[in-house]
């Protein structure tokens, strides 16, 4: 990745000295960044363009030269410093009048892995903005009647995120449904999937009755994927309960664990959350419910009948929970740090919180994946402030990239 790095130095200092000092630590970072700089120096005038722009603190006595050139500088502001000759008390300085004047920025400061680090998560959320200009993401279908909470702001995401919606009559996904044909080269060609043979292998007997039109729903959208140019959707899923006597759910887990963001019941913000952090990491997520909160021990249990298979280390097949057909999944995920986030439909706001995932459930009483995470103060942001009901779950913790990806905004 390369770093864009402009520079601020006190004419008082010595300039050898500086040089030799600057050299050293940013050859250190950028080993351990796997970074290459492009130096600007003082020229200011190409700052707005520049990839990944970073202000290098040299020295103290640099605030009035930041003034002076606070016009050219837009967008967040970085500024680096390696703590000598007063460089971090005047990068102090400057981020206060930043904040000030209604800006926002930070002070990239402490050990060279951490730096580093930092570089990475900026050079990782300059990725993902990029991966969603021009991207087109589907609406199969309105929004379910119950998601009263769940609005978008369209204008928002073109003009903040680059992003169109594209609506889809869930008429039209019936119609690619019934027009699959099971002796195509489409149909053979599912048919050697990976996921298909171990449906195959470890389904019940009583489920294969829906085997056929679980297949034929993934192949139809599929073909409105490709018809459309999306780069992921959000399906209307009750509506096949009815339309097909089947469910979206083996279709969802298998474009999720192939990259493509594909969220339940129409809901367009979890679709975001969805399509955001698969850009920042690399993973669709698990889309679920908040089922129930444990307030003394601050766990919380999240559940849904499907989840990308390749989040999961083991998978059983099951009907869907509410309705008792279709093909549900009931996953395993492993244990360990996961980040649990979901931002607003008109991107004002994002929860993102970093928990642990401790255990799998099996209830009978839940949709089909169960998982049992253990996090802080649940209670103040699910019972008093939530966005929506569905959150998202990602594997690892990636707090500190949802939220920079929301300061980028």
């Amino acid at each position: 990745m390369k770093i864009s790095l402009f520079t601020l130095t006190s004419p008082i200092h010595d300039k050898e000295s500086i040089e030799c000092n600057s050299r050293e630590f940013l050859d250190e970072i950028a080993a351990e960044a796997g970074c290459e700089f492009e130096t600007y120096g003082e020229d200011y005038e190409a700052y707005n363009d520049a990839q990944q722009p970073v202000i290098f603190v040299r020295t103290g006595g640099t605030e009035g030269l930041f003034k002076r050139r606070f016009d050219r500088i837009g967008g967040y502001v970085r500024l680096l410093t390696s703590g000598k000759s007063n460089s971090l008390a005047a990068s102090m300085e400057i981020l206060s009048y930043l904040r000030q004047n209604g800006r926002e920025g930070e002070i990239l400061h402490g050990s060279t892995d951490y730096i580093a680090a930092r570089l990475r998560e900026g050079f990782a959320v300059e990725r993902a903005r990029r991966r969603l200009q021009g991207l087109r993401l589907g609406v199969v279908g309105a929004p379910s009647d119950w998601l009263i909470a769940s609005g978008v702001d369209r204008g928002a995401l073109l003009t903040k995120l680059g992003v169109t919606l594209v609506d889809i009559p869930i008429g039209e996904l019936v119609a690619e449904v019934e027009s699959v044909c099971t002796d195509s080269p489409e149909w053979r060609g599912l048919m050697a999937e990976g996921e298909v043979r171990d449906f195959d292998a470890h389904a019940p007997e009583a489920l294969k009755t829906y085997r056929e039109g679980a297949f034929r729903i993934y192949l139809a959208l599929d073909r409105i994927i490709r018809k459309y140019g999306l780069g992921g959707f959000t399906l209307r899923c009750f509506d096949l309960l009815t339309a097909l006597n089947n469910t979206g759910c083996m279709a969802l887990a298998m474009f999720n664990a192939r990259g493509i963001p594909a969220s339940c019941e129409g809901d367009i913000p979890a679709l975001l959350t969805m399509t955001v952090g698969n850009g920042l990491t690399d993973c669709c997520g698990f889309q679920a419910n908040p089922s129930r909160i444990d307030v003394e021990k601050d766990e919380m249990t999240f559940a849904h009948c499907t989840v990308p298979f390749n989040m999961v280390r083991d998978c059983s097949y099951h009907t869907h929970f509410e309705s008792g057909i279709g093909i549900a999944i009931r996953g395993e995920l492993e244990q360990g740090e996961v980040t649990i986030a979901k931002i607003a439909g008109d991107l004002s706001r994002a929860y993102v919180h970093k928990a642990r995932l401790i255990a799998n459930l099996s209830e009978s009483s839940l949709c089909r994946t169960q998982v049992v995470v253990r996090g802080e103060r649940f209670a103040d942001y699910f019972l008093s402030d939530p966005i929506g009901n569905h959150h998202i779950i990602f594997p690892g913790d990636h707090s500190r990239l949802f939220e920079a990806f929301m300061r980028s905004l």
